[in-house]
């Protein structure tokens, strides 16, 4: 292996190191948002609200877009991935008022 390969390769396994990393963050950082929408579902279910709050979502849609925009992200991916996110969230939501 050349030299050049041997970095090469170096430089791929730290890259791959840091996205493990990443999943890790993301994974818990899910986590930790569904236990508070959990607890926005639960409070909706007692208190008779609606599960879904679509000014509410719009709104957090835009606000994630700019974010997105900031950190060089695709907004229209930032977008789907919240519209993913929200659309999990409301079936939680609508399972708590069953």
């Amino acid at each position: 292996m050349s030299d050049a390969s041997t970095r090469a390769a170096e430089l791929l396994k730290e890259h791959r190191k840091s996205i493990d990393r990443l999943d890790a963050v993301l994974v818990y950082t899910l986590a930790e948002r569904f236990k508070h929408t959990k607890a926005v579902g639960q409070l909706k279910a007692a208190h008779t609200l609606p599960p879904s709050d679509p000014l509410r979502e719009s709104q957090q849609v835009e606000r994630l877009q700019r974010m997105a925009l900031d950190a060089e992200l695709d907004p229209e991916f930032a977008k789907k991935f919240l519209n993913f996110i929200i659309g999990e969230v409301i079936q939680h939501h609508k399972k708590h008022q069953e």
